[in-house]
């Protein structure tokens, strides 16, 4: 591959996220698999050990961006994420105080302006020792700081990846209300600070982007309506931004359905991607199991 289409190839290549969702690496994507949360995010539970397997399968046959590189895109990721939390009854400025770490595999198909790749690995682990959650009656708040390590699998030639090749640094604030009648509302705010990626002089600008559901709970079931809004707020920079800033945006709205038996929660997600602006456009579906111990 020459030195220019090498980085023509860096500056669009899909990379997916540490948690395999699928974004426009470099270009406006993000370390965080936008959408995995929903139902219940910013109530803290009781403490205790919880592990939680987020599966994810995304589509998309169109790049919102008007270069013609991007003629006959496609992109296919499958991911399963696992998620460990510890929460003690350690209490700090009257919060309960936890842990968590994610752990991604993805599978990545993706294809543009006459290249294709194929890629399959561990992605970037996310850590985060200082989680604090509060509760007021029905008003329930977390807050924590997410740092997602260059530790999955990259090759700057490749334009299918399951890692990033740099540091994020995420402040997290997330809430949840619920009322004796049911009715949820939770979001899940988070504010991206990367890093620069080493190996392409790229430094990603930085991104807002939120979860949300809007759902109404029956005995163990909840059904709702959510989703994700994504907005990459600086530009790109470095030597091997050649698109210039190409900020990003997005937001996916679908149904969510959640049942909980027992210490098993489980939840199936559909969501569909619009108002998209340098970034794949298509469908995601989740399955998200959660087992407390």
């Amino acid at each position: 591959m020459s030195h220019t289409a090498q980085r023509i190839c860096l500056a669009v290549s899909l990379v997916f996220c540490g948690a395999g969702a699928a974004h426009a690496t470099e270009g406006g994507g993000g370390a965080y698999p936008n959408g995995a949360e929903s139902f219940m995010t910013g109530y803290l539970p009781p403490p205790g050990f919880y592990v939680v397997s987020y599966n994810e399968y995304y589509t998309a046959s169109s790049f919102k961006n008007s270069s013609p590189i991007f003629n006959d895109f496609s992109v296919d990721v499958a991911a399963t994420v696992f998620r460990a939390i510890y929460v003690s009854d350690v209490q700090v400025f009257g919060a309960n105080w936890a842990m968590h770490a994610f752990l991604p595999i993805a599978s990545v198909d993706a294809a543009f302006g006459g290249m294709s790749g194929r890629s399959s690995g561990i992605g970037d682990i996310i850590i985060d020792p200082f989680i604090l959650g509060w509760h007021f009656g029905e008003w329930n708040v977390v807050t924590g700081f997410d740092i997602t390590l260059p530790t999955g699998k990259y090759d700057p030639e490749s334009i299918a990846n399951p890692g990033r090749n740099y540091f994020t640094f995420t402040p997290v604030f997330a809430f949840t209300y619920l009322n004796k009648e049911g009715w949820e509302l939770s979001a899940k705010i988070m504010y991206d600070f990367n890093t620069e990626n080493q190996d392409t002089n790229y430094q990603s600008g930085q991104e807002l982007h939120t979860d949300f559901v809007a759902a109404k709970h029956f005995g163990p079931f909840a059904i709702g309506v959510g989703g994700y809004a994504y907005k990459q707020t600086t530009p790109d920079s470095g030597l091997g931004a050649v698109f210039g800033g190409f900020e990003g945006q997005a937001v996916a709205l679908g149904p969510q359905l959640m049942y909980t038996s027992g210490k098993i929660t489980a939840v199936a997600k559909f969501m569909s991607e619009f108002a998209v602006e340098n970034r794949p456009q298509g469908d995601k579906i989740w399955i998200n199991i959660v087992a407390a111990f």
